[in-house]
């Protein structure tokens, strides 16, 4: 059965509660034990799936198609453990599955309220899968205090009161602010924070503080005074210069010693850390630098596309290079020449997004990676634009378009080789939708097969013919215009394996252009680099002249 490692946060939020959840995971796996990470969510939204990426970042996607939080990204990363669709919970879901079982009858006509029916749905969903793994680490969003997330507060402490003595652990995630003026780090808002999480109940076994600097001895025992923790379970966590550093540090901080402590786990199997030191020689040690433009919609906030500046970073370390990813308001390109703003770089990535806005400055974007032989990968939207370029510039197609932009055929004679997709096969079910359902949870999610061509790019880097990857997506490029487009150039190297939905294409006699229907960036670790990325790296490092 496992053991229960609750992760909260306290004083403010964005402290990296996602990150030393899944550092603490990693470590405990080179110890020789399972793992499985999840988030609890406070926020009322069922899912992430219909927020602004301004809002919530982005939204990774699981091989079950469940639209999650972008920390299951870090988990999967950091740990290797495919995230489930049991691995992310809302508020939100929380209640709607509450008051469908009250309309069901399910609960006898009892008085419905938060305890003890909201908070034993939480326990339930915490309890899923309990005895697949060694440890089970749950962390809680939000900061302590915030009134959303009290519920899932109190399902927490009394599941720790459910379980045997010994079998949960809570572990404290705060800020030491430096005070430069008095040349002070302060240790009173980490003891309100605790204070604050004490008096509903819950009491702090680790302490992790994050600051900028070192904290020094007195400062560790003072907050092991007040906080009563024990003086080695106060945790620093410095800032990095990256955050695959992170299992090292927390390590030579003794985390995953004190968590093994916590349960009397006695003697501790020893760590194999030696993965994770080769990739923080890779990312300290770098042979050279590539840039690379990212040419998105989404670029002011940099987590909107977090699993693909990491996938970057990830074919970096299979490279040995460091990536400098510089990201570019396609917007821009509608107004202006792309050439300034593009030359110089080694390649250019245009990834997934919705609407209009900025979808011809990505079409120029992709026109310039073409006709400049500069390496391309088109991600989702980025591939539809790929193609939407080639049907206007080489199959003499020049209103070629996407349905999602404009739904009137006979305007200005558009052609939509871009149309939304209604009926489409997972796995041995056939699934229908419409432009007017829901939007929630409606698209093409989660992992779908494909088949790769026989001596294509893709299935020389793949190095095999059937692949799986994770989409999310409602428009799909119309396999109609095939013909006119492979007799351009434009190569349709990947199909859905019943020969309807293209997944893949390619530009021949071209150094490295490469659009996917997909996300493989979902997929892409730093022990193991996603090999769309780490060839798209390579062929960037060509074209730079590094080797």
């Amino acid at each position: 059965m496992a053991r229960f490692i609750f992760i909260t946060g306290g004083v403010v939020s964005s402290l990296g509660k996602g990150l030393a959840s899944a550092a603490l995971g990693a470590l405990l796996q080179a110890r020789g034990f399972t793992v499985r990470l999840r988030k609890l969510d406070p926020y009322l939204n069922v899912d992430p799936g219909t927020m602004s990426p301004f809002e919530h970042g982005e939204v990774f996607v699981t091989d079950d198609g469940a639209e999650t939080d972008l920390d299951l990204g870090h988990y999967e990363r950091f740990t290797g453990v495919a995230a489930r669709m049991t691995d992310s919970i809302s508020a939100g879901r929380i209640y709607s599955n509450v008051l469908e079982k009250e309309r069901r009858g399910d609960y006898l006509g009892k008085t419905i309220q938060v305890i003890p029916h909201v908070t034993n749905e939480i326990k339930d969903f915490i309890r899923l899968g309990e005895d697949e793994v060694d440890f089970m680490l749950c962390e809680i969003g939000g900061t302590v205090g915030d009134i959303e997330g009290l519920p899932f507060f109190e399902a927490i402490r009394q599941f720790s009161q459910d379980k045997p003595r010994g079998q949960c652990l809570f572990m404290h995630l705060t800020l030491l602010p430096y005070i430069k003026a008095s040349g002070e780090l302060k240790t009173k808002p980490t003891q309100h924070s605790v204070k604050e999480l004490r008096s509903i109940g819950i009491a702090p076994d680790i302490l992790v503080c994050r600051s900028e600097g070192p904290i020094p001895q007195k400062e560790r025992e003072k907050l092991a005074l007040f906080c009563n923790v024990r003086p080695d379970c106060v945790i620093a966590a410095q800032d990095l210069s990256s955050i695959y550093e992170a299992p090292l540090a927390y390590h030579r901080e003794g985390m995953d010693q004190a968590v093994l402590d916590a349960f009397h786990i006695s003697p501790a199997p020893k760590p194999d850390l030696s993965r994770w030191e080769d990739v923080a020689d890779r990312i300290a040690n770098p042979e050279g630098e590539v840039r690379v433009a990212v040419v998105g919609k989404y670029t002011q906030l940099e987590d909107a596309y977090k699993s693909i500046a990491e996938a970057l970073t990830h074919g970096g370390i299979a490279n040995r290079v460091r990536v400098k990813a510089e990201w570019i308001d396609a917007e821009i390109f509608e107004r202006e020449d792309p050439a300034p703003w593009l030359e110089g770089f080694d390649a250019i990535l245009v990834p997934g997004g919705f609407g209009e806005r900025g979808t011809e400055g990505k079409i120029k974007a992709a026109q310039f990676a073409r006709t400049r032989m500069v390496p391309y990968l088109g991600i989702c939207l980025g591939m539809q634009m790929a193609v939407i370029e080639a049907a206007r510039n080489l199959a003499d197609l020049p209103n070629a378009g996407s349905e999602e932009f404009d739904h009137d055929a006979g305007k200005k004679r558009f052609t939509p080789v871009v149309y939304h997709l209604k009926e489409w096969v997972q796995g041995n079910a056939k699934v229908k939708r419409k432009l007017t359902d829901a939007k929630g949870g409606t698209m093409r999610l989660g992992a779908y097969d494909a088949l790769l061509r026989t001596g294509s790019r893709v299935a020389q880097i793949y190095g095999g013919l059937a692949i799986e990857e994770r989409h999310r997506h409602r428009y799909e490029v119309d396999i109609k215009y095939r013909d006119a487009l492979e007799a351009r150039g434009l190569r349709f190297s990947g199909m859905s394996p019943d020969g309807r939905l293209p997944e893949i294409v390619e530009v021949e006699d071209h150094p490295w252009f490469i659009g996917v229907q997909f996300h493989p960036e979902l997929k892409s670790k730093p022990l193991e680099p996603h090999p769309l990325f780490r060839d798209f790296v390579r062929a960037a490092k060509d074209n730079s002249r590094l080797v």
